[in-house]
This record gives structure tokens, C-alpha cells and sequence, in this order.
């Protein structure tokens, strides 16, 4: 990890283990011990209740009246998912040793607005080049095209000099982020300090201060450098393209690349994924992870719901054009980028 990622991940430890200092509480490896082990933990720490309008205490006084003695492990893992599903957020999950809990809903409710055969057969007759996690090509309208499908696939250096010297005549730019649902903000930094020619703000974040749902510090920004000196940057048009299954550091991503003047964002609000997540385990073993700080954008708002797209830029991909071979969120940003 870089200095700001290692920077944020231990101040969130250390806010945890500092917040620990004044009462420790410890619980029994039974179910109520489990079930308020977690539930604790979330009320001391989670970062999205507020925000979410959570009534915390009465979604206890719903859930705890269904734990007993009896009950199985696996269902008090029901119980503590359906618990968990209520604050509607896809970084909290709960793992046990043979499943995880996971919010499906902030994705699957609206449309897929993706194919990646569409645009592998289509767009380029699968003769596409890939390089550090990155599909790349040059569409006929001289475009460049770049897929990266997950944040977790490191991004070289060399990597990227590579693909944006393929791209060196290409008019602008298209960087495809649809069902990218994130992965390492190392990989954010890397990939947007070659579309910066200065220090840019990426965001703030906030850490916990008290035991309340609203005690949080005043937010900090952050900042990304553009590349090296030698390393090639891209300051000419560009297009992102998002759906609603672009998430938590993608998220990050479209949200920092929002702000840049020759960016625009094409396709479906993002799948948001604003907090930074945080690992806590309980008695029995299972483990918590769930949104611990708040990630603001780079002009101070929150993106845990997701970032729009630019204005009028809002695109849905035809299914019937489809069948025909066309990604009409591909075509509306070739479009965009001729004029």
C-alpha cells in the first residue's frame, strides 16, 4: 500500500483501539453473546447511520427478541444478516466459516447497463490488447478504448506508459468502469495521477471521535500527485463509463475523475460505496467488515449512494440495439468525444 492508504487504514485502527481504551467489554461464545458482540460494534463504530436515517437501537429491539439459547449457528447467521441488511450498505458483511452476508440490492434493483462480450466482439472481434488488468484497443472513430474491470488487478507503472503510448494518436479517450466493484485505492491513485498535470484534492475523510452515531472529527482532505517526471500523462478528452455495479474504490475513481475539466462520466449513477471498510471479529470467530470512515469527494460531498453522471450525460444501454451489436453507452461517448 502507498503512504495515504497505509496513513487512513492506521488511523481507523488506531481510532478503533483508542475508543476500546475506556470499557472493555467482553462477551460469551453463546448466541446473545454473538449477536451483541455485533451489534455493539456496529453502534460504536459503523459511519452511516446518520446519514441513513438507522434507528440502531429499535433495529436491536426487533432483531435481539429472535435470539435464544437453541437456536443454531446457522441461524443466528440468518438472523445477523437480515440484521445487517438493514443499513442497505454492500461493504457489511458478515463471514463464518462457511458463508459471508452480503447487500445485494444496491446493484440489483436497477439495470445491468453492461455486456463485455458486447464490446469484445463487436467493437473490437476479440482482438483486443491486455496489460496490467486493462483491456485496450482503438476503436474505428480513433478512440482509445480501456476496460478495467476490478481495482484489486494491480496497475504497473510501466503498464500504463505502455497503454497510453498505444493511444498516442488517438483523438480521446474512453475508460470503462462499468461492474468494476473496486478493490485497492493504490490502484485509484496510480491510474488518475496520469490524467493530472498538478497535486490534486481526491477527497476528505473523517474518523470516529465518540461513542455517538454523529461523532466525527471535521473531514481532512487528501490529495493525489500527478505521474514522474518520464512517465507519459493524458490530458486530453476523456470519457468514464459507470453502472450501477461501479463501486466503493471505483466509486472513489468516477468521483475524483468528475472533477477533472476534460472528464466527463457517461451511463448509470454509480453504486456508491463511500466508506472505508474495517475488519472486527467475534466471539465465535466470524468476522464483521463494514464502513468504518466516511470517503467524501473532492468538493466535499458524500458518494456512499453513488456519483451521477455529467450532466446530460445520463445513458441506459438499449437491449434491443444490443442484439444488433451496439453499446448505445459506448456509441454516446464516441459521439461525445468527435465533437
Amino acid at each position: 500500500m502507498n503512504r495515504l492508504v497505509r496513513g487512513l487504514c492506521l488511523w481507523v485502527a488506531m481510532t478503533m483501539v483508542l475508543s476500546a481504551c475506556h470499557e472493555v467489554e467482553e462477551w460469551e461464545n453463546d448466541p446473545r453473546g454473538n449477536f451483541d458482540a455485533l451489534w455493539t460494534v456496529l453502534d460504536a463504530h459503523y459511519c452511516f447511520f446518520e446519514e441513513k436515517g438507522v434507528d440502531w437501537d429499535s433495529v436491536y429491539a426487533r432483531y435481539s427478541v429472535r435470539i435464544d439459547d437453541e437456536m443454531t449457528s446457522a441461524q443466528l447467521f440468518e438472523v445477523c444478516a437480515e440484521m445487517l441488511a438493514e443499513l442497505e450498505d454492500g461493504h457489511v458483511n458478515l463471514s463464518s466459516a462457511s458463508q459471508t452476508s452480503y447487500y445485494r440490492k444496491w446493484w440489483s434493483d436497477y439495470p445491468q447497463n453492461y455486456d463485455e462480450r458486447l464490446w469484445q466482439e463487436h467493437y473490437f472481434n476479440f482482438n483486443y490488447l491486455t496489460s496490467g488488468g486493462i483491456n485496450y484497443g482503438i476503436l474505428p472513430e480513433n478512440i482509445g478504448y480501456m476496460q478495467y474491470g476490478s481495482f484489486s488487478n494491480n496497475i504497473g507503472e510501466g503498464n500504463l506508459d505502455a497503454v497510453l503510448a498505444y493511444f498516442a494518436t488517438c483523438q480521446g479517450l474512453i475508460i470503462d468502469v462499468r461492474d468494476n466493484s473496486g478493490g485497492n485505492l493504490t490502484n485509484v491513485e496510480t491510474l488518475v495521477a496520469r490524467f493530472i498535470s498538478e497535486r490534486q484534492r481526491a477527497g476528505y475523510i473523517s474518523h470516529k471521535t465518540g461513542p455517538g452515531h454523529g461523532d466525527f472529527s471535521e473531514p481532512e482532505p487528501f490529495y493525489y500527485d500527478q505521474a514522474e517526471p518520464g512517465r507519459i500523462a493524458w490530458l486530453k478528452p476523456v470519457v468514464v463509463l459507470t453502472n450501477r455495479g461501479t463501486f466503493s474504490a471505483a466509486n472513489n475513481f468516477v468521483a475524483i475523475m468528475k472533477t477533472l475539466p476534460n472528464v466527463k462520466i457517461v451511463g448509470d449513477v454509480t453504486g456508491g460505496g463511500g466508506g472505508m471498510p474495517f475488519n472486527s471479529e467475534l466471539p465465535n470467530g466470524w468476522s464483521i467488515r463494514f464502513s468504518a470512515c466516511p470517503i467524501l469527494d473532492p468538493n466535499g460531498a458524500t458518494t456512499e449512494t453513488g456519483v451521477s453522471p455529467s450532466e446530460g450525460c445520463k445513458v441506459d444501454l438499449d437491449r434491443q440495439a444490443a442484439l444488433q451489436g451496439h453499446d448505445t453507452i459506448i456509441d454516446f461517448a464516441v459521439a461525445l468525444l468527435k465533437k
